[in-house]
């Protein structure tokens, strides 16, 4: 029996025993063929098999970091499970020191994939200064793949069928990125043998998620913001409820009113995420895409209540001299802090080199603020900061999680304080809800400032 590696396939020729479903004969080309994600069963099968995948390559590669107990714990727990598996941890809790340890353990040849190329940046230069080696970058205009490589998805995904049996080890950072039906490919077209998945939480319960687990070896290792307090900084989590004026009332509830009864005609139930796509699915109609655009406007006025440029500037005041951090679900919002206030804004729309100025401005503290929208929340490596205003934000725990864990970093003394502005009377109570299920909190959910 052989086996080799064709474009996100294995191809089994001359095969003489019972063979299990998954395995498929292709009379085009008169050989055997599998999905390349069913490398290291196929080993297990046929340990004798005549493996031409790949060269079994030693990276000679070390490091001293030295790890936390629960990142060991963590290490431990995927080396028994046959090198394997998704490891929950939030924000500044961490995750990068066990990928480092991961490459360390396993030498072998390594693609990490991060969602941005931002992200792709920070682990090409952390691995390079870790381990003193070249690292290669596929992706953002640049395609420099050496036995240890980082990679964007998008760059992942689309060299899949080349790519899928020159690295051993597949590290997928901020792994609930893969849970689509494009990014599920990479799992399923590399053959990689030793996988690693680094995420805040694994929020999505569906069919994806399920297939993610299948191909990356499932959740394996997790802990909270509870479970690692001798670690983080010491926060509390304060809400802020604010009035909308009459005439932002008035406009508020004539559209949210619009939306509710377009709900209840048609007997759609908002019970999560996917009952909302399935309302963005009906709203083809004219009588839909009216609901929806009223949603929009409700949401809207909810967050860009103008009373809430006042609590900014209260909360400013307060915590003068101390870095701080301010979160929107929008760039109009982050822009109108920005000019209110004369504060650096970072947005999707932020040429690279102006973003890295302004977080170097605010690393050094020639700055005290920056206003964001979402491009902060995920994997961007932003210096420490202790006072975080969510002024608007989505729904999800994640998000959540991932903005709380921007002023966690721990330091003498420091104590952090999270800000959530919500209008009141408007779904931004519901949202701020959700959002907070499963972070611990010093203070009662009930009690408001």
């Amino acid at each position: 029996m052989r086996m080799n590696f064709s474009r996100g396939s294995l191809l089994i020729d001359n095969i003489d025993r019972t063979i299990p479903d998954w395995i498929q004969y292709d009379s085009r080309i008169g050989s055997y063929r599998t999905l390349a994600f069913r490398y290291k069963e196929m080993k297990r099968l046929f340990p004798d098999i005549e493996d031409h995948v790949f060269n079994d390559e030693i990276v000679n590669v070390s490091h001293d970091e030295k790890l936390r107990s629960y990142q060991r714990k963590a290490i431990e727990v995927w080396t028994k499970n046959d090198y394997g598996g998704v490891v929950v941890l939030p924000t500044a809790a961490g995750k990068t020191h066990i990928g480092i340890e991961a490459i360390g353990i396993l030498r072998t040849t390594t693609i990490v994939i991060a969602p941005t190329i931002e992200l792709v940046q920070q682990w090409r230069k952390r691995l390079e200064d870790v381990f003193g080696v070249r690292i290669g970058q596929i992706g953002g205009g640049v395609k420099e793949i050496e036995d240890i490589s980082v990679a964007t998805y998008d760059s992942a995904y689309l060299m899949a069928e080349t790519l899928g049996n020159r690295f051993e080890f597949l590290l997928a950072d901020e792994v609930h990125h893969m849970a689509s039906q494009r990014y599920m490919d990479i799992a399923r077209m590399y053959a990689s043998p030793y996988r690693l998945g680094l995420t805040a939480t694994f929020e999505r319960i569906d069919m994806l998620h399920e297939d993610l687990e299948k191909f990356m070896g499932g959740k394996i290792f997790e802990l909270g913001y509870d479970e690692l307090s001798e670690y983080l900084s010491n926060y509390e989590i304060i809400r802020i409820p604010v009035e909308l004026e009459q005439e932002e009332e008035e406009e508020y509830e004539k559209n949210h009113d619009i939306f509710i009864s377009y709900l209840r005609r048609h007997r759609i139930t908002m019970r999560g995420p996917w009952d909302f796509q399935k309302f963005i699915m009906s709203s083809w109609n004219p009588e839909g895409r009216e609901a929806l655009m009223a949603w929009r406007k409700a949401r809207k006025i909810a967050f860009n209540a103008r009373v809430k440029k006042d609590i900014v500037r209260y909360v400013l005041n307060r915590h003068r001299g101390e870095k701080t951090l301010i979160f929107s679900d929008d760039t109009e919002s982050a822009y109108m802090i920005s000019r209110e206030f004369l504060i650096p804004c970072i947005t999707y729309l932020t040429p690279g080199p102006e973003r890295k100025m302004y977080l170097d401005m605010f690393r050094s503290g020639k700055v005290r603020a920056l206003t964001t929208s979402r491009v902060l929340d995920e994997g961007i490596d932003v210096p420490d900061a202790s006072v975080g205003i969510v002024l608007s934000g989505s729904g999800s725990s994640r998000q959540f999680r991932q903005r709380l864990g921007r002023i966690l970093r721990p330091g003498d003394g420091k104590k952090a304080v999270m800000y959530e502005i919500v209008a009141r009377g408007t779904s931004e109570y519901g949202t701020s809800k959700r959002r907070r299920k499963g972070v611990p909190v010093s203070i009662d959910d009930d009690k408001e400032e």
